[in-house]
């Protein structure tokens, strides 16, 4: 591909299933809405609805449903040139409650050698790699098969070129211990430039919860930018010249799954654009409360439009 990328994201992808029912758990659920998710490609929608090229590392499985999921991200004007078809395999599921819309109960169906963790480093050049403005690590993805291997011998290959964002990403069903999340990550974030997570991630990965402890031990070094996600009570986000807390934005909620995916699409904007840390925390935030306001992920990532309208009704 002779165009850049504005980003390149690695990881999963699956088929998601939410309920329309509010408050109610599975066992009550009568109807779901489709889509596609996982958490990686919704940051490469989020990014290309704000008219960025974005691409997607990833592999889907040969089933009945492999043309809709390819269709979708084509829909979403995601490049698909490095999505590969497993015919051994089916692509995975996700289903999702909203008995708690803030954060639902989710049903992962999905096999131990899923499609997304056979990805080979040859399915991508070195070259377009470290062209990307962008490079966006799912830690997930770091967790098993020959996708793991891949994604740390394109870190090495990148050499900190660009923007390198380790999301932190932690789901315990992917990982056998805690301890082999950590020392992995680990070796992650000595070739990434930008960490994303919240509390619990970084405390996977780092050890570490408390906002300042983390900028004190990761800033200065090859990392230029930490972002700690603290729930209802924002955002931290901090480089070397400062640090500080972005406020949330309160909305009604209807499933909070999306907001972190929409997040890092404006983070992943901003980047390219240059932005000070503290419009990057306000769009971001933003971003993520219009998508948690709706049902669906993907499909509910927001225009720069409707971003911008929000952003100016909060801070006027």
């Amino acid at each position: 591909m002779s165009t850049q990328l504005d980003l390149i994201s690695v990881g999963r992808i699956s088929l998601d299933f939410y309920a329309n029912e509010s408050n109610v758990g599975f066992k009550d659920v009568k109807t779901f809405s489709m889509s596609i998710g996982g958490s990686p490609t919704n940051v490469a929608i989020a990014a290309a609805k704000l008219g960025n090229r974005s691409a997607i590392i990833t592999n889907v499985g040969k089933d009945s449903f492999t043309d809709y999921i390819l269709g979708k991200l084509k829909e979403f004007n995601v490049d698909t040139s490095y999505v590969g078809i497993d015919e051994s395999q089916f692509s995975p599921a996700v289903f999702a409650a909203m008995d708690d819309p803030y954060n639902p109960t989710i049903f992962f169906n999905r096999p131990l050698n899923a499609p997304d963790t056979k990805i080979s480093a040859d399915r991508i050049s070195e070259q377009v790699i470290k062209a990307a403005r962008v490079f966006w690590v799912s830690a997930c993805a770091l967790a098993t098969g020959e996708t793991a291997k891949s994604i740390q011998s394109w870190l090495l290959a990148r050499n900190l070129q660009g923007q390198t964002v380790l999301d932190l990403d932690y789901r315990p069903t992917f990982w056998q211990s805690e301890s082999i999340a950590r020392t992995v990550t680990m070796k992650a974030i000595e070739s990434s430039n930008i960490l994303v997570g919240n509390r619990k991630e970084f405390e996977v990965a780092t050890g570490l919860t408390d906002p300042d402890q983390i900028r004190k031990k990761f800033l200065g070094k090859q990392v230029s930018l930490v972002i700690v996600k603290l729930g209802e009570n924002g955002v931290y986000i901090a480089n070397k010249e400062t640090n500080l807390v972005v406020k949330p934005i309160k909305v009604n909620v209807r499933c909070g799954l999306g907001a972190g995916d929409a997040f890092g699409g404006m983070l992943v904007h901003g980047l390219i654009k240059s932005w000070e840390i503290e419009k990057i925390g306000n769009y971001a935030n933003a971003s993520g409360a219009i998508v948690a306001s709706r049902l669906l992920c993907s499909d509910a990532m927001p225009n720069f439009d409707e971003v911008q309208d929000l952003v100016s009704g909060v801070l006027s």
